[in-house]
């Protein structure tokens, strides 16, 4: 598999968050000056949608109907837009505090949003327990709030099985944790493991806690579960951990494998996406040093088959439903103000697949 840049769309602020439309003809992204953008695939067109979020806007679903898209945001806010006016019909106050990442059921039903502040609750800077619910699900027909879990904040990735009956999150300190769907309010997970090599302890510089699990996905046949973000630093605030994946026998909690020493560089992996058919999936995110931020692997073994190198940062990542495009959504680096105008620095990128 090959991986080809065809188009490289600039947006005003750095993407956050993205959604496809069925087709593959348009990605919405949510971007970082709380605006919801809707990019016309073939030219880059953007345009915007009516009401946008009060900080960054930090990701967004498209339900199955392509008319109603969800955008969550640093607000703790959950925006019902309609795609074909732009116009925000419904708002929901999912959180005090950040969404960092928000998931659709595959049928479209059920909307998974998750949380946390990293607060110190000991001598060792470990994060301090919760204080509102970290992952909660939503009714995206009604808006209605129906399940809420518990988990060690922050929360940061969150990811429903191909059937939709599980629902899995994970947190700064490599704490995977899988409930079933439907459940009873506040039910304990079925299944939950911890991974060191997705968290650092600062020896140097800066003494806390950093890193985490920024990425989860299901496989295809649902038997096993992804996760990715970077591997420990003695200094947290380089960001030089080694570029790490997982793959999980989720109801085990057993590992099954992972990225093969040699095949990685240093930096933080934000995004997962299977390619359709389960053959392949992708990893990308930002890199520190080494020589590629994407790079697609074999479901079979895990093996790297091909890499690139974008420059930027990769934030989301996903395949168009016929497998012929893989569309990116980040940032580059922010440049200084031209005669009083930001330069843009948001993107969304498509990429062609050669088999």
């Amino acid at each position: 598999m090959k991986l080809t840049l065809a188009h490289d769309h600039k947006l005003p602020t750095g993407a956050l968050g993205l959604a496809l439309a069925p087709d593959g003809s348009r990605a919405f992204a949510a971007c970082a000056d709380g605006v919801l953008y809707a990019v016309d695939l073939e030219s880059g067109k953007a345009d915007t949608f009516a009401e946008k979020h009060a900080s960054f806007a930090s990701g967004c679903v498209l339900l199955p109907d392509g008319r109603t898209m969800i955008s969550a945001g640093y607000d703790g806010m959950l925006l019902w837009h309609d795609v074909e006016t732009r116009r925000c019909w419904r708002r929901v106050q999912a959180h005090r505090f950040w969404n960092w990442q928000i998931a659709l059921s595959p049928d479209g039903s059920r909307l998974a949003t998750v949380t946390g502040q990293y607060l110190p609750g000991g001598w060792k800077y470990e994060p301090a327990a919760e204080n509102e619910p970290s992952v909660r699900v939503y009714d995206t027909e009604s808006g209605d709030l129906v399940a809420s879990f518990s988990h060690t904040p922050p929360v940061l990735s969150c990811a429903f099985s191909p059937e939709g009956a599980h629902l899995a999150a994970a947190n700064m300190m490599g704490e995977v944790r899988v409930w079933n769907l439907p459940s009873d309010p506040d039910a304990k997970p079925v299944a939950q493991w911890t991974s060191p090599d997705f968290t650092s302890w600062g020896t140097t510089k800066s003494h806390h806690y950093c890193g985490g699990i920024y990425g989860l996905a299901f496989s295809p046949d649902g038997t096993a579960l992804l996760g990715c973000g970077m591997g420990p630093m003695t200094d947290p605030m380089a960001g030089n951990g080694n570029m790490t994946w997982q793959r999980w026998d989720w109801r085990k909690g057993e590992r099954l494998d992972q990225i093969k020493d040699g095949q990685h560089g240093s930096g933080l992996m934000e995004t997962l996406a299977w390619y359709p058919g389960g053959t392949h999936f992708l990893m990308a995110g930002k890199q520190a040093q080494g020589t590629w931020n994407a790079a697609v692997f074999s479901a079979a073994d895990g093996a790297l088959v091909h890499s690139i190198d974008t420059k930027k940062r990769i934030t989301h990542a996903r395949f168009t439903a016929d497998g012929q495009s893989l569309i990116i959504a980040g940032a580059t680096g922010q440049e200084a103000p031209k005669l009083g105008v930001w330069p843009p620095w948001g993107r969304v990128q498509v990429y062609r697949v050669e088999a």
